[in-house]
């Protein structure tokens, strides 16, 4: 039979940071917001009192919902909240967490004079998703890095020039301000502030409870390379890209890749690159990469073996790789995502 795996499967995690008093973290709602954007950041807070809970322990965060008069909002699915409190009167929180939705891109402007009154007094403040906007034409964002959903960030630095706009990560820290990328990212952020105050292991466990495939680091792009790039027009070129991904390990030089769809060195690069919408080369280095990182997630291959499985050669070629596109080395990414296995 298989073991039920809840909060009390793991015994305080010693190295967890005991703060001396509770977290306030208030979720701002208004109308048209994304339901998602507001119920995933609060699960993971309120799934990490509950393994405080199950250890003995008194809750950490004091999770609030707020909207301007505690009027109830309904959000962009047509889902109607109640909010605890009204905003105006709201005392400032230690996380101030703003989501996004169709109501940030046409905000209330109470609700921005709220924001560029209180908003820098919160410890934290974090965006979701398009929440950017909020915090952006509240001009709390001016001289930062930030993230959003990749279908808006250019929009986002095109109405904005005074913040820089990355359309890569999940989320993005620049000192106590937090944004994120579209929707379930927020659950990562809110993960990631979860492990910073309690350690990995509090944080993995709340991943698991909330079934939440992998806890993602900041720097992991948006989206896979498939998703990302673009399907291309003619059949042998489409062939050519699932064969890429199928066979991570082959001879996928623009020749041998120039052969399979019948075509010459020359005249596949200039069609691969205008149909797919990258060359052929980089389009092979994020192939490999994406599936180096899934084999290192859900198998126990050492990291020599998974570079050959992926095309890289060599370890070292491997870990430039990592280190070039997401920051950290191989092993420290596994790591991060399976810390029951041993590594390189």
């Amino acid at each position: 039979m298989a073991e039920k795996v809840g909060y009390s499967s793991l015994l305080p995690w010693p190295g967890a940071v005991r703060l001396r008093r509770m977290s306030q973290v208030l979720m701002v709602l208004f109308d048209q917001v994304q339901s998602l954007d507001v119920t995933g950041p609060l699960e993971v807070f309120a799934g990490a009192n509950s393994w405080r809970s199950a250890h003995g322990q008194p809750p950490l965060y004091d999770i609030r919902t707020a909207s301007l008069g505690g009027q109830p909002v309904r959000t962009s699915s047509g889902l109607r909240l109640a909010p605890d409190e009204d905003l105006r009167i709201s005392d400032d929180p230690d996380v101030l967490i703003v989501p996004g939705g169709a109501g940030a891109r046409h905000p209330d402007p109470e609700l921005i004079g709220w924001l560029q009154a209180r908003g820098h007094r919160a410890g934290q403040l974090v965006s979701v998703c398009t929440g950017a906007f909020l915090l952006a034409e509240a001009g709390l964002l001016g001289g930062r890095r930030v993230t959003t959903h990749w279908a808006y960030c250019g929009v986002l630095a095109a109405q904005f020039s005074d913040i820089s706009v990355d359309p890569d990560p999940i989320f993005v820290r620049d000192g106590n301000v937090i944004t994120s990328a579209g929707v379930t990212a927020g659950i990562d952020l809110a993960l990631a502030l979860v492990e910073d105050d309690l350690g990995r292991d509090p944080a993995l466990e709340v991943a698991r409870h909330l079934v939440v495939f992998l806890r993602r680091p900041g720097n992991q792009a948006q989206f896979s390379t498939q998703l990302a790039a673009q399907l291309a027009h003619r059949a042998p070129l489409r062939d050519v890209q699932q064969w890429i991904a199928d066979n991570p390990a082959a001879d996928l030089s623009v020749p041998a890749l120039a052969s399979r769809a019948s075509l010459s060195p020359r005249q596949f690069a200039r069609a691969f690159a205008a149909e797919v919408g990258m060359p052929p080369g980089r389009y092979v280095d994020r192939i490999r990469l994406e599936t180096a990182r899934r084999r290192l997630e859900d198998t126990a291959d050492g990291v020599e073996q998974t570079a050959r499985a992926c095309g890289y050669g060599t370890p070292e070629a491997m870990r430039r790789a990592f280190m070039r596109a997401l920051g950290v080395s191989p092993g420290e990414y596994r790591r991060r995502f399976r810390p029951a296995l041993a590594t390189d």
